[in-house]
């Protein structure tokens, strides 16, 4: 039995949770999925890869749950056992003395939700818990400047939440967290095909087509794959060809979403911090931010360069990791709460 745990972060996002131990770097990177009993709901079957192994392949007797949703716990008895879950998978359970947590959190999550996340977390098994904004840490991951006395701008586009933040000294000076991410990309090609095409497809095959053909803009080539799942009207399997313009219909919605969002952080944003961002452009991060020509999309929109982050789906978890091993920069965040171990 060790002494003392190591200190653990944990980026719980809406469709992927990774966890980032201090000294030894990223150990888990799983689907935030929890498959429990249909009839004995608090019975948990499988969680994280075991899970998502089994999405849209689950018997009538079990129930595949996302316990988050956009940063917040909504569904607590499933969240507190995969977090538990991860949490042990990541340093095991022979500590004296238990880990300390740092936790990524979305800049309008409100209080109350907050509350929900902690309690989760408690009774995974921790001293102390802290807290940073998602867009701080994507900034800091990504290797912006954050606490140098210049204006950085980062738009992180996960599964649930796109946020969007002015950083400029170790904090946020403008931010805005909007519902929208990869989930409403994936949503918006579901209910595409279902009022143009009669056909229902999972969550799973939605996704591929958004990797293979979404496009922020107006899609320079034709391209195309073939969809199966079934059809609405007469129950059986069918099979369709689904184009990169239907595509770029579907998913417009959302992109457009984000754009306003960048737009409305951008109106806010003090003239001294906008020249910085003028200068110094965009920054994308978070899985979703991969969708095709989006950098370009926001580019023309606002006249400002935008790039794309070298590892855009790591960058939240790899900023938790960096104040994870800076001692003095962890103790200067906020705390959820404290627990003597």
């Amino acid at each position: 039995m060790s002494f003392s745990a190591p200190d653990v972060a944990i980026d719980l996002g809406t469709t992927n949770t990774l966890v980032y131990v201090k000294g030894r770097g990223i150990v888990i990177r799983e689907p935030t999925l929890v498959v429990v009993d249909g009839e004995k709901r608090d019975r948990v079957l499988y969680v994280g890869d075991e899970a998502g192994y089994r999405l849209g392949r689950t018997r009538d007797a079990s129930e595949v749950i996302r316990p988050v949703r956009g940063g917040e716990i909504i569904d607590f008895n499933t969240a507190k056992v995969m977090i538990r879950y991860f949490l042990r998978k990541a340093i095991g359970t022979n500590h004296l003395i238990r880990p300390r947590v740092l936790l990524s959190v979305p800049a309008s999550l409100p209080a109350l939700s907050r509350r929900a996340l902690y309690e989760a977390v408690t009774v995974a098994g921790v001293r102390k818990i802290f807290t940073v904004e998602k867009a701080l840490a994507a900034a800091i991951g990504s290797g912006l400047p954050v606490y140098e006395p210049i204006g950085s701008m980062v738009v992180d586009i996960g599964g649930g939440t796109t946020d969007t933040a002015i950083v400029s000294l170790g904090g946020m000076v403008v931010s805005q967290s909007v519902d929208v991410g990869g989930n409403r990309m994936d949503d918006a090609i579901v209910s595409y095909l279902k009022t143009y095409s009669s056909m229902l497809i999972g969550d799973r095959t939605a996704e591929q087509v958004k990797i293979d053909l979404a496009s922020a803009m107006p899609p320079e080539e034709n391209r195309y794959v073939h969809v199966r799942g079934r059809d609405l009207l007469s129950t059986h399997a069918m099979d369709v060809e689904f184009t990169t313009a239907q595509a770029y219909e579907a998913v417009r919605e959302p992109c457009t979403a984000i754009l306003a969002s960048v737009k409305w952080v951008l109106e806010r944003t003090p003239p001294e911090l906008a020249a910085d961002i003028m200068r110094n452009g965009i920054h994308l991060t978070g899985g979703a931010s991969q969708i095709a020509r989006l950098d370009r999309f926001i580019a023309t929109s606002t006249g400002i360069p935008v790039l794309v982050a070298r590892e855009p789906a790591d960058c939240t978890i790899l900023g938790l990791g960096y104040l994870l091993e800076n001692q003095d920069l962890l103790e200067g965040l906020q705390v959820l709460s404290a627990k003597t171990a």
